[in-house]
């Protein structure tokens, strides 16, 4: 037990003058260009999300709903990831579980805070989600039930932070179970769509929940190695074994969301499905095409699973790499699942005059600036947090 117990290094031996000074100053950047995104939502509502979005009428979705879901999915699968160990007694994974804990509500609330300048007026949403609910409504459903999520996770969190394990595995499969049916209805969101026949089918939440899965890995890979890189510490043989235990499961993940490609382009082609085959052209010889083969395909998961099992999950650095390339590729694929959903006319098979075969969509500068800050201010609560809480150790570090 001494292997897993806190050990935490004196404040001022973990973060050396120079290293803590380095260390602020990421901090206070990625808060100043919080701030920034957060100026450019706030003078979004004022002049109008019609005249500084580039969403339209008939591509309504953009850059700011897919950060979103990219957001809320990284979030359920670090908590579903998390739970293998503490809540489910798998020795391997439990080092890795208050740090993931904590990063799912960071992601989550990024998430919240990047959907909020996207709503044109998010406080109603709040209001009539209490008021006025719509039990028929996948859309509150998903609000409500990721509202439950955060409330479990917090508590969660700080009954890990007070060593009391026990109680915290009951929330912590409070959370999963919430979570699951947060992110599938999230899948559902899509999949019940019969209008959009890119999103529309059953297995749209089955896709949501594996690949949140495969997300949560990768982001513990990638901000693992980002801790105790920043901070100069040295990774016990215990997290070093979690971290290959969630690059294997990371690279099972992978080899499942390939399957489940390989079957979304079959589905798309055979038998010329109207809309769908239409969209699926578009991502695989189109303008989406580099996105999905360079970003989809190669970042997302073949680069980093030959990455995995090239370093037989031994290696450290190496999964960094993977995680990191993982993360973008899988940041692409939300935005690809989202926009390519509607470009496609719903009437583009009758010959319409002046109908685009298309609908096109450019995000501009304020959905970038507000995504921009989104990523900053999860990056700007992750550093706090190894800062405040010490690193979320479950085991002792060294130099």
């Amino acid at each position: 037990m001494s292997e897993v117990t806190s050990a935490v290094l004196p404040v001022e031996k973990a973060f050396p003058v120079a290293a803590s000074r380095a260390y602020n100053a990421a901090i206070a950047l990625f808060g100043l260009m919080s701030a920034v995104g957060i100026a450019f939502g706030i003078h979004s509502f004022i002049a109008g999300h019609e005249h500084v979005y580039g969403v339209t009428r008939e591509v309504p979705w953009g850059l700011l709903i897919s950060t979103y879901v990219f957001f809320v999915v990284t979030s359920t699968g670090l908590c579903l990831v998390s739970s293998i160990g503490h809540v489910f007694g798998f020795e391997s994974f439990e080092p890795i579980a208050k740090r993931s804990v904590f990063l799912a509500i960071a992601t989550i609330v990024s998430g919240f805070l990047v959907i909020g300048f996207e709503i044109e007026n998010p406080w109603r949403m709040a209001i009539y989600n209490v008021i006025s609910p719509n039990l028929t409504s996948n859309i509150w459903w998903m609000g409500t039930l990721y509202g439950a999520y955060l409330f479990f996770m917090l508590i969660e969190f700080a009954l890990l932070q007070a060593g009391r394990h026990r109680q915290a595995a009951v929330l912590g499969l409070l959370g999963v179970i919430s979570g699951v049916a947060a992110h599938s209805n999230l899948g559902a969101v899509f999949g019940l769509l019969s209008a959009r026949e890119f999103w529309h089918g059953p297995y749209m939440p089955i896709y949501f929940i594996a690949s949140a899965m495969m997300s949560g890995c990768a982001a513990i890979l990638f901000f693992t190695w980002t801790a105790y890189r920043a901070n100069g510490w040295k990774m016990s043989e215990n997290l070093t074994k979690s971290l290959s235990a969630t690059a294997k499961l990371g690279a099972m993940l992978m080899a499942v969301i390939m399957f489940f490609t390989s079957w979304k382009v079959i589905s798309g082609i055979a038998g010329d499905p109207p809309g769908k085959f239409e969209a699926m052209k578009a991502l695989l010889n189109g303008h989406y095409s580099l996105n999905f083969w360079g970003g989809e395909v190669l970042l997302g998961m073949v680069i980093p699973f030959v990455i995995i099992l090239a370093s037989r999950a031994k290696s450290v650095k190496p999964l960094f790499i993977a995680g990191a390339l993982s993360m973008i590729g899988i940041f692409i694929m939300r935005y690809d699942l989202v926009v390519v959903g509607q470009i496609v006319p719903h009437f583009h098979n009758l010959g319409i005059v002046d109908l685009p075969h298309y609908f096109s969509y450019t995000p501009r500068l304020h959905e970038i600036m507000v995504t921009i800050g989104g990523l900053s201010f999860c990056a700007m609560i992750f550093l706090m947090g190894e800062r405040l809480f010490k690193g979320h150790v479950s085991e002792s570090h060294g130099h």
